[in-house]
């Protein structure tokens, strides 16, 4: 293929602004409207996340997350870099996503997909390929996603109530956990 001029590669893979804008609210309203409405059909929800498992609904949600990013990759350097509104979006979909792992207990699916997206990347480059602005805003938030973990994990890590609670080698202590324990309990 030829040199790719300037305009064509700002239309070539626009930044999906509508999508991660209304799929991190959506997120957001679902997770934290739960305990706040229990209108019935969040009670079907409660049900299915509590007694089918997390893993019916996260392993299928990472795999399209996963299959998606697999997408998102160009061969202009130039389409490599994230719009302003999705710098503006990865602070709250890297928050979701702590939130997710942490409150889900998914650690393990989380960080095996960040570690299939990171060695997708490295594979890709040597492809001479570069995220677009979805990859990279995606690739990021999941990166502030691990980064938050580890602090959260490194925050609680000598807490002996919650060590108590979630023995083991992976201790990732649930938020609602703390809350009920530190923060609820204090008012």
């Amino acid at each position: 293929p030829g040199p790719v001029n300037a305009d064509e590669a700002a239309r070539a893979a626009p930044f999906h602004l509508d999508l991660w804008f209304y799929f991190t609210l959506q997120n957001w309203l679902l997770d934290f409207g739960r305990p706040i409405a229990m209108i019935d059909s969040f009670e079907l929800l409660y049900y299915y996340d509590e007694y089918l498992g997390h893993s019916m609904w996260y392993i299928p949600f990472f795999l399209i997350l996963f299959m998606y990013f697999s997408g998102c990759f160009t061969a202009s350097k130039a389409e490599s870099v994230m719009p302003g509104p999705a710098l503006l979006l990865v602070v709250p979909s890297g928050l979701y996503y702590w939130y997710l792992v942490t409150e889900g207990q998914i650690f393990i699916l989380f960080i095996f997909t960040f570690f299939a997206m990171l060695a997708l990347v490295l594979h890709q480059k040597r492809k001479r390929l570069f995220l677009d602005s979805n990859g990279l805003f995606l690739f990021s938030s999941f990166a502030l996603t691990l980064l938050l973990v580890a602090l959260w994990v490194a925050w609680l890590w000598n807490d002996p109530v919650l060590r108590k609670k979630y023995p083991g080698v992976i201790y990732v202590p649930e938020p609602w956990a703390f809350y009920t324990l530190h923060v609820s309990s204090h008012h």
